[in-house]
């Protein structure tokens, strides 16, 4: 039996929110000319409800590839909402947004971080999704626009080069300006009725 994959949905069912600051040094509020987005999103695990031990609290899934447990703990209070033929569902998003900022760098860079949780509410089955945030104000050092590259220092003092899959955006940035870069990941897991 596969515990490793559920695990994934205890962690997620037991987490609770946080809110952290990097650096709280003010920013001027730039004007945004311009936005790249990517987005990808991941099946990590999907499944099935074969038995549920009420004095346990043990759920025992299944799917193609094997059976699966999960102890359920205190923390998820819908559990008497778990039905044996309900679906699991654990997904893994992450998108990345870069918006192109039209100032001149002032030497102030800036990481912000915050973390989100949405829960099922009482009486739905149980649900959750953690959402992870990061902002990021970088200064640019580099363009290649030949091969459609941008580098850029962040508040830690590393270089970034990466990729811009839109050249056109690369048309009105110069080095010595700024970009807002937005990493926001989530993951979520919920349990939903038996389809009839």
């Amino acid at each position: 039996m596969k515990y490793a994959q559920i695990a994934l949905l205890s962690a997620l069912l037991a987490t609770g929110p946080s809110l952290s600051v990097a650096q709280t040094k003010p920013i001027d509020k730039p004007m945004v000319i311009d936005a790249a987005v990517t987005s990808n999103r991941y099946q990590l695990y999907e499944g099935d409800v074969t038995n549920v031990d009420k004095k346990t609290r043990t759920i025992t899934f299944k799917n193609k590839e094997g059976e699966s447990k999960f102890v359920a703990g205190p923390e998820i209070t819908n559990f008497a909402q778990i039905k044996k033929g309900d679906h699991l569902n654990v997904s893994y998003e992450l998108a990345v947004v870069i918006e192109l900022i039209k100032t001149k760098s002032t030497g102030i860079r800036s990481k912000v971080e915050t973390e989100s949780v949405n829960s099922s509410k009482v009486g739905e089955k149980p649900s959750e999704k953690i959402t992870n945030t990061t902002t990021i104000i970088v200064d640019i050092v580099a363009v290649d626009r030949d091969k459609k590259l941008v580098s850029v220092k962040g508040p830690s003092g590393k270089i970034t080069t990466v990729m811009v899959k839109n050249p056109a955006l690369l048309n009105d940035v110069a080095v010595g300006e700024q970009v807002k870069v937005t990493y926001s990941d989530a993951m979520a897991a919920s349990i939903t009725a038996a389809k009839k």
